[in-house]
């Protein structure tokens, strides 16, 4: 994506920047636990939360205590687990919104599908299969958690295709309904919301920005309704790093 100028010349103190993780901030990588994140990626995260006045927030599948693990010890604002978490500024507590999580037998079910390069990581609140290491498995792996999935439950279960993973949880809440709900505290209330996402989980987020008045761009491809694409998430980066630059000091 070329960015234009506008876009670079944006008022920080008016606009909140939300950023999926995952396949926009960092590159997907074989296994959750193997990716990396760019040093210059926190410094230049933490510079534009002292410029927006905290009005930075991550919005992905991962959990609260996962996404901290590899900014720490930066504690961002984080919409996790897709919505199913919620921690605000000042590193407060975590507000659950599935107070009880997926139910002890159906995490056994959907966690014995692992092994063969299926990766099951545990979120506690959901369930999520990678198969990354075994892409001929999608097939047989879908049927599968379908066929679990489709049992009675306590509770309604969504599942929720992502590139090269599944994901349990249950439903009435995703990353759409959290954004909505983070945007109702200081500091993001009465500013105007910039998303960035890559996957299909991010679309919720899409689908309500028009009643934000707020801007979205995928990565990777086309979305409709979206302002435009970054080709990677190294354009992603370079963008925040240009909105942001080190050498440029508060008071400007």
């Amino acid at each position: 994506m070329q960015i234009d100028r506008p876009l670079l010349d944006l008022d920080l103190r008016k606009v909140a920047l939300l950023l999926d993780f995952d396949g926009t901030l960092v590159e997907i990588a074989p296994t959750p636990e193997s990716v990396h994140v760019p040093p210059s990626l926190a410094r230049a995260l933490a510079r534009l939360g002292e410029r927006t006045g905290g009005a930075v927030a991550l919005v992905s599948g991962r959990s609260v205590v996962d996404l901290d693990r590899f900014f720490a010890p930066m504690r961002l604002p984080i919409v996790g687990v897709h919505g199913a978490e919620l921690r605000l500024v000042n590193g407060a507590a975590t507000e659950k919104r599935d107070a009880t999580g997926l139910e002890p037998r159906l995490r056994h079910k959907l966690i014995a599908l692992a092994g063969s390069g299926v990766v099951a990581e545990d979120k506690g609140l959901s369930i999520a299969l990678h198969y990354r290491l075994a892409p001929e498995r999608a097939p047989a792996l879908r049927q599968a958690v379908d066929a679990i999935c489709a049992e009675p439950w306590d509770a309604p279960i969504e599942i929720l295709p992502g590139k090269a993973v599944i994901e349990i949880k249950h439903a009435g809440f995703n990353k759409g309904t959290g954004v909505r709900k983070l945007m109702t505290h200081a500091p993001f209330r009465g500013r105007r919301p910039i998303f960035i996402g890559d996957d299909t989980t991010d679309e919720t987020v899409f689908a309500i920005l028009p009643e934000l008045d707020g801007i979205g761009f995928a990565v990777g491809r086309k979305v409709a309704g979206t302002a435009g694409c970054f080709a990677a998430p190294a354009d992603v980066r370079a963008w925040l790093e240009r909105l942001a630059p080190a050498d440029q000091s508060l008071a400007s």
